[in-house]
C-alpha cells in the first residue's frame, strides 16, 4: 500500500532535541521526518526504505536522511549499531562518533547517517549522536490505527500530518515468518503540531479485540527494553504503544450492485446485508449516462431525515460484487411448489417456489425465483427436476437455482400428454395442429424443451394448460388471450404421429363413383395452378362386410400408383379412421381390374402451353390435345417427353381430347431393337410443334452420308430427341440411330444430337448472339449462364450448342453453349490518314491548330517551378 502522507519536511537532527517541528506541505520531498518529543522516535517513507534494508537510492545512501539504533558492539576504535527501524548491522568507526567517546556504551541508542565506504563499498554508519533516555508519561493516550501492515519484528514509524491507521494484517491468520511478530501501529498527535506512529503486536491490544485500519484507540506508551545481541522480536528499545482499548469503529465502504434507476435517483442492493438503500443522482461520482441496472458500485452510508442513504456512489469493476456462492455439484429433486402465473396481492416472498430434494442423507426443502429456472417452460407440481445449490454470502440462505426439467418427469406428474404437428410458425409463437382436437393449439416459443428450433411439420407431444381470465386480461395480444396453451413442447421422431388409424384388413370393392381431381373440380378456365388448393371431390366405393352392404368414401390422393380408377372398376383397400372425428374413408387402393368400357393409353408430353398442352402418341406418328384441367396432379411437375396414361374423349365440333391425363412411370418410348450404327442426316422437316404451319406432327430426316442408305428419310418424334428440349430447325444437320417402333414395326430416328456451330456475333453483359438463322431471325440468343466453363466468350468465337423453344413464347435461345475454337485477336485500327495528315501539317504558327492553354504552373515540394536536377537518359541495368 502507497504511504498516503499528505506532507512533511526534511531536516538533520541537532545535537540536543528540539522542542517543536513544523509539517510543511511539501510534494516534492521524497522523504517524510518527523521526531517525538523524547528525542528518539524518527519516522521516514516506508516505501523509500524496504528493500532488504538499503534506501531506495542506488548507490543504498539517502543525503541527509537520519537513522536510530543500539551499539550492539564497541572496540577500541570502532563498533557496530543494529538499526532499530530496519534489520541491518553497520560498522562505524569512533571517529563520526559526535561527542565524549567515553560516555558511549553498549546499548546506547544513537541517530546516525548512512553511507558508503569507499574501500568496500558496504553501507556504514557516519555522523554519530547519543539521544538522551526519553521520559515516558504515564497518561492513557488517544489515537488512530495506521494503514501499513507488514509483519516485520522491526515496525518503521511515520509522522503524517493527517494521522492514518495500520492494523495488523488479518491475511496472516495470526501466523508470521520464523522469528518474526506480526505487527501494526497506531499514530497521536502531539502538542497539535506533530504526529507520530508506534508498533503494536497482537499482545497489546485488551481482550484480544480485532482492530481495522481507522479505528479510533487509546493506549499507553512504553520503551521496549533491549538486550544487547537479541533481535528476533520486538524488543529493540523503541517507543509502542500498550493496552490498546478500541474506542470507535472507522465506518468503512459498502459494496453493492443497482438494482433500479429513476429519473433522479436509485437503489443499490446492499452487498453485506439483504437490503436495499436508497441513493440520488447528485451523489454519484461519475458519467451518469453511463449508469444502469446491474452496475457494481461501492458507496459510504450516511443518515439523513432518520433513514440510511449511499453517499459518494462510485463505479467498481464488473464482477466485484458476489452475493452468492453457487454448488458446483448437481441435486436432484421435486417440485413441491410452483411459482403462481399471477401473483396475489399478499404474496411478498421474492422466493414463492419450492423443491423438495435429499440432501446430505436429510430432506430438505429449497425455495426458488423466477430468475431460479434455466429455461422459460411451465414447471408443475411433482416435476422432477435438476438444480444446483446457492448459498447468499449476506445471510447464508439456501435456494435452489439453474433449475432444469429431467427427461423422465412426465413419469412422476403423470400429466395427460397429447400429440400433433407444427402447422404454422410466426415471431416467438406457432400452432399445433392437435390430433384429439378440432381446434389448432397455440404455444410460445419458450416452452420447447430441447434446444434445437422446430419447424413446420414437425411431429411434437404437449400438455394443454387452461388460461385464468386474469391472465388472459393481462395478455399483451389475442393470441396469447386464448382459453388454451400447449406447453412442455418435446419434439417426437418422424412417424410417430398419426390423425388415422388404419385397418389391417383389406376389402375388395366396386367404384360407385368417380372420384374427381382438384384441378378438375376448379373452374375448368382456371389454371389447375393457381385451382390446387380446391378441395377435391370425394369417389364411393361399394363394398361387403361380414354381409353387410356398405359404401365408403375415397379420394385420388389414397391411390396406389398413376391409374385413375373408374367406374365399375374392381378395387382393393383398406380403412383408415380419423381419430378425432371417427370419419373413414378407403385408401391405399388398388386397381384388380377394370370394367373395359374406357381404354387407358399411354403418351409422352410433346408440347406444354400456358393452359394446355399435347401429347405423342405410343405409335409417335399424331398428338392428342389435353387441358390442364385434365391433369390428374400438379401440371408444375410436368417436363416434355414425360410418360402420361389418359383416355380418349370427343368434345364440340366431333374433335378427339385426353382427359384423366395422369403422369405415370418412364417407360421405354423409343422402341426396341436400336441399331448401333450412328448416321448423319439433315432435317427436312422439323416436329409441329416447330412449325405449327404443317399439318404432320412427325419430324423428318434425310440420310446424307455415303452408303446405302443415302437419300432415306425417318420419321422423329419427342422421344427421338436426346434432349427433349432441343429444337431441331429445317434444314439443321444430326447424328441419329434407328430404332423400331413395337407396334407398327415402322423405323424411326431415335437418339437425335444436332451438329451445330456459328460464331459468336457480339456479347454485352449477361447476355450475347450467335450468327445462326431460326426461322426468320438470323441470329440467335444466349445468356451467358448458359456457356460451360464459365469461359468468357469474344465476338468471333466459334461454338457448339444446343436449340430450345420456350414453349409458351415460341421463342428459340441457345443452351449449353460451348467454345469450340477461339477467335482471331482484335487489332487496333489504324488512325484514319486524313487525320495523319492534318497532323503533320499543323505548326506553331498556325492560328486554326488547337491550343494548349497553362492553368497552373506545376510546382514541386519544395514549392520550386518543376524540376532543379538535370534529367539524364537512364542506362538499362545501372542504378544510380
Amino acid at each position: 500500500m502507497g504511504s498516503p502522507w499528505k506532507g512533511f519536511v526534511e531536516f538533520t537532527l541537532p545535537a540536543s532535541p528540539p522542542t517543536a517541528f513544523v509539517s510543511a506541505d511539501l510534494s516534492t520531498s521524497p522523504v517524510g521526518l518527523s521526531l517525538s518529543p523524547y528525542g528518539r522516535s524518527m519516522s521516514f517513507d516506508p516505501s523509500l526504505l524496504h528493500n532488504n534494508g538499503h534506501t531506495a537510492f542506488a548507490n543504498g545512501t539517502g543525503v541527509g536522511i537520519r537513522e536510530t539504533g543500539v551499539v550492539e558492539k564497541l572496540l577500541t576504535s570502532y563498533g557496530f549499531i543494529q538499526c532499530s527501524e530496519r534489520q541491518a548491522r553497520l560498522f562505524f568507526h569512533c571517529s563520526q562518533y559526535n561527542g565524549n567517546l567515553q560516555d558511549l556504551k553498549i546499548g546506547d541508542d544513537v541517530e546516525f547517517e548512512v553511507s558508503l565506504d569507499k574501500r568496500t563499498g558496504k553501507p556504514i554508519a557516519v555522523k554519530l549522536v547519543k539521544i538522551k533516555p526519553e521520559v515516558l508519561p504515564e497518561e492513557r493516550i488517544s489515537g488512530q490505527v495506521g494503514p501499513d501492515m507488514h509483519a516485520s519484528p522491526i515496525t518503521k514509524l511515520h509522522g503524517y500530518i493527517h494521522p492514518v491507521v495500520s492494523a495488523i494484517p488479518t491475511h496472516l491468520d495470526g501466523k508470521s515468518a520464523p522469528g518474526q511478530v506480526p505487527t501494526g501501529s497506531v499514530c497521536y498527535e502531539r502538542n497539535g503540531v506533530s504526529v507520530f506512529y508506534l508498533t503494536y503486536t497482537p499482545d497489546d491490544v485488551e481482550r484480544n479485540m480485532h482492530l481495522d485500519t481507522g479505528d479510533r484507540v487509546s493506549f499507553y506508551m512504553e520503551t521496549n527494553k533491549h538486550p544487547p545481541a537479541l533481535y528476533s522480536d520486538c524488543s529493540t528499545g523503541a517507543v509502542s504503544a500498550r493496552n490498546i482499548v478500541l474506542v470507535k469503529k472507522k465506518q468503512m465502504r459498502c459494496q453493492g450492485v443497482v438494482c433500479a434507476t429513476k429519473e433522479a435517483f436509485g437503489f443499490i442492493e446492499r452487498g453485506d446485508v439483504v437490503k436495499e438503500i436508497f441513493f440520488h443522482y447528485s451523489e454519484f461520482k461519475g458519467d451518469l449516462e453511463a449508469l444502469q441496472a446491474g452496475d457494481d458500485v461501492e458507496f459510504s452510508i450516511k443518515e439523513r431525515n432518520g433513514k440510511e442513504v449511499a453517499t459518494d456512489v462510485r463505479l467498481l469493476p464488473q464482477g466485484t460484487v458476489i452475493f452468492e456462492d453457487i454448488s458446483i455439484e448437481h441435486f436432484e429433486g421435486t417440485v413441491a411448489k410452483v411459482i403462481p402465473k399471477v401473483p396475489s396481492k399478499n404474496q411478498n416472498d421474492p422466493l414463492p417456489g419450492r423443491i423438495g430434494a435429499r440432501i446430505n442423507f436429510s430432506e430438505k426443502e429449497l425455495p426458488f425465483g423466477e430468475k431460479d429456472t434455466k429455461s422459460k417452460v411451465t414447471l408443475l407440481d411433482g416435476d422432477h427436476v435438476r438444480f444446483n445449490i446457492s448459498v447468499d454470502r449476506r445471510d447464508k440462505l439456501e435456494r435452489a437455482t439453474n433449475i432444469e426439467i429431467l427427461p423422465d418427469t412426465f413419469q412422476f406428474t403423470k400429466e395427460s400428454r397429447e400429440m400433433g404437428v407444427i402447422a404454422a410458425m410466426r415471431d416467438g409463437f406457432g400452432f399445433i395442429k392437435c390430433v384429439d382436437r378440432d381446434a389448432r393449439m397455440f404455444f410460445h416459443f419458450s416452452e420447447v424443451l430441447e434446444e434445437s428450433p422446430l419447424h413446420i411439420s414437425d411431429e411434437v407431444e404437449f400438455t394443454v394448460v387452461p388460461v385464468s381470465r386474469l391472465e388472459r386480461s393481462l395478455a399483451k395480444d389475442m393470441l396469447s388471450a386464448q382459453r388454451n396453451h400447449a406447453v412442455r413442447i418435446k419434439k417426437l421422431p418422424k412417424g410417430t404421429v398419426s390423425f388415422h388409424v388404419q385397418s389391417e384388413q383389406r376389402f375388395i370393392g366396386q367404384v360407385d363413383r368417380e372420384a374427381t381431381p382438384a384441378s378438375a373440380a376448379a373452374n375448368k378456365n382456371v389454371s389447375p395452378s393457381k385451382a390446387k388448393e380446391k378441395d377435391a371431390e370425394e369417389g364411393v366405393i361399394a363394398y361387403e362386410d361380414c354381409g353387410v352392404k356398405l359404401t365408403v368414401p375415397y379420394y385420388i390422393k389414397d391411390l396406389e400408383g398413376a391409374a385413375l380408377p373408374q367406374l365399375g372398376d374392381k378395387v382393393e383397400f383398406s380403412i383408415s379412421e380419423v381419430k378425432r372425428t371417427g370419419l373413414q374413408s378407403a385408401v391405399s387402393i388398388k386397381i384388380l381390374n377394370r370394367t373395359g368400357n374406357s381404354k387407358r393409353l399411354l403418351g409422352f408430353v410433346a408440347t406444354l402451353k400456358d393452359n394446355f398442352g399435347f401429347i405423342e402418341t405410343a405409335n409417335h406418328d399424331q398428338e392428342i390435345f389435353f387441358h390442364y384441367s385434365e391433369m390428374c396432379g400438379d401440371v408444375d411437375n410436368l417436363e416434355l417427353g414425360d410418360t402420361v396414361e389418359y383416355t380418349l374423349s370427343k368434345g364440340k365440333g366431333n374433335k378427339v381430347s385426353a382427359e384423366k391425363v395422369t403422369k405415370v412411370a418412364p417407360v421405354n418410348g423409343i422402341g426396341e431393337d436400336v441399331g448401333t450404327t450412328v448416321l448423319l442426316g439433315k432435317v427436312t422437316r422439323p416436329l409441329r410443334s416447330v412449325d405449327p404451319s404443317q399439318t404432320e406432327y412427325q419430324g423428318l430426316i434425310e440420310v446424307t452420308e455415303e452408303g446405302a442408305s443415302k437419300g432415306q428419310s425417318y420419321p422423329f418424334g419427342i422421344v427421338s430427341m436426346a434432349s427433349k428440349a432441343d429444337c431441331l430447325q429445317k434444314g439443321e444437320l444430326v447424328k441419329f440411330q434407328l430404332c423400331t417402333v413395337v407396334h407398327t414395326s415402322q423405323k424411326m430416328a431415335c437418339h437425335i444430337v444436332p451438329q451445330r456451330r456459328a460464331l459468336v456475333e457480339s456479347v454485352k453483359d449477361q447476355f450475347g448472339f450467335i450468327t445462326y438463322e431460326v426461322g426468320e431471325s438470323k441470329k440467335l440468343f444466349f445468356h451467358v449462364k448458359e456457356v460451360q466453363d464459365g469461359l468468357e466468350l469474344q465476338t468471333g468465337d466459334e461454338v457448339e450448342f444446343s436449340v430450345i423453344l420456350n414453349q409458351r413464347t415460341g421463342k428459340c435461345s441457345a443452351c449449353n453453349v460451348r467454345r469450340v475454337s477461339e477467335g482471331p485477336k482484335p487489332v487496333a485500327t489504324p488512325r484514319p490518314e486524313r487525320l495523319v495528315n492534318r497532323l503533320k501539317s499543323i505548326t506553331l504558327d498556325d492560328a486554326s491548330a488547337p491550343r494548349l492553354v497553362i492553368v497552373r504552373q506545376p510546382r514541386g515540394p519544395d514549392n520550386s517551378k518543376g524540376f532543379s536536377i538535370e534529367r539524364k537518359a537512364r542506362q538499362p541495368g545501372v542504378i544510380d
